[in-house]
């Protein structure tokens, strides 16, 4: 499957840092996460947001929460310094379904939808009702 395919990948993109020192970092799949989380340390906040993979033929995630929590997580990582946000892709609609998902068995992470937005290493968690709320969002960024 194309979900498989993409989990074997390890996709890994670094961003640049912004003019504020937030780091950005795009991964594709479990592995990919794991491999970015290590290579990042701990000496600064790690948040990360798992969303639904973007389609080729709109660019938008096939999620519409994701797409709809975004630009309100956007607004709020312009207020995010000396920090790590990784956005990471939970593959497509069919993968992400699967009661199997990787993301979902993960001891870790046992992800039960997307969006969700995580401080690594933390009990904090937005799920996809909280994702779009800009307050809940900034709080979160805010305890950094």
């Amino acid at each position: 499957s194309i979900g498989t395919k993409r989990e074997t990948c390890n996709l890994f993109r670094k961003l640049d840092k912004d003019s504020m020192g937030l780091e950005r970092v795009i991964v594709e799949g479990l592995q990919s996460l794991y491999k970015a989380i290590g290579s990042i340390g701990t000496k600064r906040d790690i948040y990360v947001l798992f969303t639904g993979n973007k389609t080729a033929d709109t660019g938008k995630s096939w999620c519409p929460d994701c797409v709809a929590a975004e630009p309100v997580i956007e607004k709020a990582l312009k207020d995010l310094d000396d920090a790590v946000f990784v956005y990471c892709h939970v593959g497509d609609r069919p993968t992400w379904k699967d009661p199997q998902n990787v993301f979902r068995t993960d001891p870790k992470l046992r992800l039960t939808g997307v969006p969700t937005l995580v401080k690594w290493g933390t009990q904090q968690r937005l799920g996809p009702e909280e994702c779009p709320k800009e307050d809940l969002v900034r709080m979160m960024f805010e305890d950094h």
